[in-house]
């Protein structure tokens, strides 16, 4: 303390001093002070943070005159004016220590990225920029001048996270979502107290959550979805009062939900879909009480994971909940009726459980309710009529169900916002009501998969933003002896029609006329098992956009139109189990995006086209069996490297398999079945690896089994019956443990059947006429003569006799010996007898 005195200014020092590290640390010292005016001066020294000065100026008006006044003013205006130069150099210098730390931090996380693929943080983040305030991703606060908010994401960043992050000390938000950090979370991001936001969503960060985010006091939001963790949720995070929102979706967490979550009364955001959840620690399910401590919760995801038990029965106490996911998970039981107390809610998702019992009624008062998904379960009954009057839906998915009955007549008129209705496979009667013609903004429709009978409303064609439309597998039909009747016909009306499923239904027509048309981005056609009939129209090249087109199982007839080579984004074309005759058109050889062409069971003949091997890379499935095709398989067709399913049975093939056969390294299925191929097995065959099912059947193939057979590790099934096959069974076969079933029968097969392996599942059906066969009794064949077991008692007695010959040739030579000794010791005694 010191004091300047004069006849009229006396000033007085008084400290009142907060000082802080750079840490956050903290000391106080306190003084008394009384003041007329006062001048507070701030500086730092190293290692302090604030300092605190306060001039008392008192005057003394007693001994004051006018010029003396004005001098002793002037003298304390210099004396101010000094104190305030030296307060702002101070106030600098401060500002410019406690910078430092933070600039510190964030080029140390610098340092940390070792990709930056646009080249933010290197341009700008860097020495030469004076103030890291104006870096990118960097908010100051305008009270201290230090980093507040750090916002990365989206950059496309990869690294990792240093602890000298943890001295942000006035950190409040951070935000790096979809980047590629990895690794763990330093110790030191603990002491971030000002945390309010963690958003660390969308990296690649693992091992389990760190405890320590449960010591942060002020943190209200709290994502960390889209990564790897693993292990359960720490209890100490449903410590967090503050927290409202909590978003861990996305990642491999298991366990259980701990009770603690009823702590966060706040909390009005849950996400914890997307994981491997079991239940939590209260019965594992969802406890029935619930609601009653998170009644301020909104939003509530708990979809993808393995819940079970029955959804709470005391739902409506969440009155504020807006969005309720339960899908995908093994809840049981019915949907509770309180259900319709929940007068906020938006969303309902339930698919994919085991929900039972009917819909209640009572989901009819969710005048908010936009989308409400139930498909997937086993909920039985009729359909509510009271949830085709919810006039903001724009979703209603029951499918997959056991639902019953018929559909509101009305259906179209409660519901003018609904924009999808899926009813698919269930069991619901009656005709598709005329009214659904009023849901104007519907894109999406699917009635498949019930019992729908009668006409197929034609007031379908007038929906004008219809895009997905599927009535297979139901009762209906078409009136073709009206053209304004015949759906058919009116199908160009739609113009956005990307998906039209029609296949399973009696339908008795022909496909139009004209194919001109039709909506130039419409993807799927299928009208497969309907009993159409006559050609496919030339025009159906015209159909730019189409990437599938289905017509199996009907009656069609004539020659695969040349046009379907204009089809140029065709995936899949199904045309097996018609009436088509003629070749196979050349120009097929033009769908460069084909995967599937399917062509069996039909009339076609001539040759595979040799040009089939420019679909190489995209072809997967080529199923041209049940035709009259004839002429060698060219070994180009073995070029098909990628193709997985090759089915050419029942044709009129001939000539002998290639060893190019061994090409087909992916091959899943290969079946040449009942054709006249003749020659040897190629004993390239044994490097398809991935064969699961080999049909070679009633061909005249000959010649012995490959020993090869016994390197395709994946086959489970093989027929080479009904051919000349000669030689042995390879033993070599006993490896295939994947083999299920086995046919070798009708050939001229001999030697000893295999008994190892899985030859002990195989019975007497899979040798039958072969005649040379020798084996175990059970399978009806002779005993082998040379068998192992005969050839194991050779050697034994073989062996033995090694030990038994000595010794009776041993036994032997003792008794000539004693007979020797006795005729001596006879004949002694008889001349003894003679000498007396």
């Amino acid at each position: 303390m010191f004091s300047l005195t004069g006849s009229i200014l006396q000033l007085e020092k008084r400290w009142v001093c907060n000082d802080e590290t750079s840490f956050g640390g903290r000391g106080k010292s306190k003084s008394r002070v009384s003041f007329v005016s006062d001048v507070a001066i701030m500086w730092s020294t190293p290692g302090r943070i604030l300092h605190c000065l306060v001039l008392d100026l008192r005057l003394n008006r007693k001994a004051l005159d006018n010029s003396t006044f004005l001098h002793n003013m002037e003298r304390t205006h210099h004396l101010l004016l000094f104190f305030t130069i030296a307060a702002a150099a101070a106030a600098a210098e401060a500002q410019t220590s406690n910078i430092t730390t933070d600039q510190f931090a964030l080029l140390s996380l610098k340092s940390h990225i070792t990709s930056d693929p646009q080249n933010v943080l290197i341009t700008n983040w860097s020495t030469t920029a004076s103030n890291i305030c104006h870096w990118v991703g960097v908010t100051c606060g305008a009270r201290h001048l230090r980093v507040a908010a750090l916002n990365l994401s989206y950059m496309g960043l990869t690294g990792t996270i240093p602890p000298h992050l943890g001295n942000l000390s006035f950190l409040v938000k951070v935000d790096f979502v979809n980047n590629s950090f990895h690794g763990t979370f330093p110790q030191e991001l603990a002491r971030l107290h000002r945390l309010k936001l963690v958003n660390f969503g969308f990296n690649n960060f693992m091992g389990t959550i760190p405890s320590w985010f449960g010591s942060l006091p002020k943190l209200q939001i709290f994502n960390m979805y889209g990564n790897q963790f693993s292990g359960s949720i720490p209890a100490d995070i449903f410590n967090l009062s503050a927290l409202q929102a909590i978003n861990l979706r996305y990642n491999q967490l298991t366990g259980s939900i701990p009770r603690e979550i009823g702590n966060l009364t706040m909390l009005k955001d849950i996400r914890l879909d997307f994981n491997n959840f079991k239940g939590n620690s209260l019965n594992a399910s969802i406890p029935d009480n619930v609601c009653l401590h998170l009644s301020s919760i909104q939003r509530l995801l708990l979809g993808h994971n393995q819940f079970d038990g029955p959804l709470p029965s005391k739902l409506w106490q969440c009155k504020e909940l807006s969005i309720l996911g339960l899908d995908f998970n093994n809840f049981n039981g019915g949907i509770p009726k309180s259900i319709g107390n929940l007068t906020q809610i938006t969303k309902i998702y339930f698919g994919f459980n085991n929900l039972t019992g009917t819909i209640p009624d009572e989901i009819g008062n969710l005048q908010n309710l936009q989308v409400l998904t139930l498909g997937v379960n086993n909920l039985s009954g009729p359909i509510p009529s009271a949830i085709f009057n919810m006039s903001m839906t724009t979703a209603i998915d029951l499918t997959e169900n056991q639902l019953s009955g018929s559909l509101p007549a009305d259906i179209g008129l409660g519901v003018p916002n609904l924009q999808e209705l899926y009813v698919g496979g269930n069991k619901i009667r009656g005709i598709i009501p005329n009214s659904i013609s009023n849901l104007s903004k519907l894109a999406r429709l699917d009635m498949g998969g019930n019992s729908f009978s009668g006409l197929i409303p034609t007031k379908l064609c007038t929906l004008p933003n219809l895009e997905y439309l599927s009535l297979f597998r139901n009762n209906l039909t078409v009136d073709t002896s009206t053209p304004e009747l015949n759906i058919l016909s009116c199908l160009v009306n739609l113009r956005k029609l990307k998906t039209l499923f029609l296949g399973g239904n009696p339908l008795n027509a022909t496909l139009p006329f004209s194919f001109r048309n039709f909506s130039a981005s419409i993807h799927y056609v299928a009208i497969s098992n309907c009993n159409m009939r006559g050609n496919i129209p030339n025009d159906i090249g015209y159909l730019s956009s189409l990437l599938v087109l289905d017509l199996r199982n009907n009656k069609l007839g004539g020659l695969i139109p040349t046009s379907v080579g204009k089809l140029g984004s065709l995936q899949g074309l199904f045309l097996s189990g018609n009436k088509f005759d003629g070749g196979i058109p050349f120009e097929l050889c033009q769908l460069e995006n084909l995967a599937e062409l399917v062509l069996d069971g039909n009339q076609l003949s001539g040759s595979i086209p040799s040009c089939l091997s420019s679909l190489a890379r995209p072809l997967r499935r080529l199923s041209l069996g049940s035709n009259l095709l004839t002429s060698t398989i060219l070994s180009t067709l073995w070029g098909l490297e990628y193709i997985l399913y090759l089915n050419l049975s029942f044709n009129f093939l001939n000539g002998s398999l290639s060893e190019d056969i061994g090409k087909l390294k992916v091959v899943i299925s290969l079946d040449v079945s009942n054709n006249h191929l003749s020659g040897g097995l190629p004993s390239s065959i044994g490097g398809l690896k991935d064969l699961v099912d080999l049909s070679l059947e009633s061909n005249n193939l000959e010649g012995v089994i490959p020993s090869s057979f016994g390197d395709l590790v994946s086959l489970e099934s093989v027929d080479l019956s009904k051919n000349n096959m000669s030689g042995v069974i390879p033993k070599s076969l006993e490896v295939l443990s994947h083999l299920k079933y086995l046919n070798l029968s009708f050939n001229r097969l001999e030697g000893e059947i295999p008994n190892g392996g899985p030859f002990q599942n195989f019975s007497v059906l899979s040798y039958v006429s072969n005649g040379a066969l020798c084996g175990e009794a059970r399978l009806h064949v002779p005993r082998c003569k040379n068998s192992t077991l005969n050839r194991n008692s050779k050697k034994a007695s073989t062996s033995n006799l090694k030990y038994i010959i000595p010794g009776i040739v041993s036994a032997m030579l003792l008794v000539a010996s004693a007979s020797m000794s006795i005729l001596l010791v006879c004949k002694l005694w008889s001349d003894v007898a003679v000498g007396f």
